[in-house]
């Protein structure tokens, strides 16, 4: 294909989606990777699609790199099936699915996940499970560490963020990607305090981190554990 990049808006590779910055006099390539886990794509006006692909994957390693830092979910895509003996994770525990055409779309009950038939939406009807049950659980474990540092008021919503383990709005919000709900609850906290913090500093600056730390000294290790758990998620991408 010989069709110039700047006829696209966005560009997927692989688990990567791209958007297609406006043309300028640029004669070279850049990825930029915003606060929100945005992928940034700049290129030179006559960039071939074949010439962006091949810089994207050179640049791939540095990509997650990034993501990681940002905290960002940075696995490549996970693939499940809706079949009897599929395992999904809850809370750091595995849970084996069984397909129960008697019960009403999907139940955690006596270790493990029963679904009823599923159908092409069994991504979906899984997806609105965590939500549905993350919601009530995130709101309670949020109360404590947001007592600790300083917060009040603060509710919780649980969505699908993208490449995001979580995000704030405003100044008493913030959300939680609904994937976040396999990780250990230990590894939840350090994405609630992550975005508590954020309520008060908004980019990662000295004073974000030192906010961070105050509320949960062992941060950094959680940081870690937390990018290698990232790889086993599951996330309908």
């Amino acid at each position: 294909m010989s069709a110039g990049i700047h006829a696209l808006d966005s560009l997927t590779a692989g688990d990567l989606v791209f958007t297609i910055a406006p043309p300028t006099d640029r004669t070279t390539l850049e990825i930029t990777v915003d606060r929100d886990a945005s992928l940034i794509l700049r290129a030179p006006t006559c960039a071939s699609r074949e010439r962006v692909e091949r810089f994207i994957e050179s640049k791939r390693p540095w990509v997650y790199r990034k993501l990681a830092e940002k905290d960002a979910l940075v696995a490549p895509p996970i693939r499940k099936q809706f079949v009897d003996g599929e395992g999904f994770a809850y809370l750091g525990r595995n849970y084996r699915l069984k397909i129960d055409d008697t019960i009403d779309g999907v139940r955690l009950d006596r270790g493990r996940f029963l679904m009823s038939t599923p159908t092409a939406d069994g991504d979906a009807a899984m997806r609105r499970w965590y939500v549905r049950t993350g919601q009530a659980w995130l709101q309670r474990r949020v109360e404590p560490w947001a007592s600790r540092m300083g917060a009040t008021d603060v509710d919780v919503a649980v969505r699908d963020l993208g490449y995001r383990w979580g995000s704030t709005r405003g100044e008493t919000h913030i959300n939680i990607h609904w994937a976040t709900l396999q990780l250990a609850p230990s590894l939840i906290d350090y994405v609630i305090v992550h975005e508590l913090a954020h309520l008060k500093e908004l980019n990662h600056t000295d004073r974000y981190w030192a906010e961070v730390a105050r509320g949960m000294p062992d941060y950094e290790r959680r940081r870690e554990e937390l990018t290698t758990a990232g790889v086993k998620i599951w996330t309908c991408r």
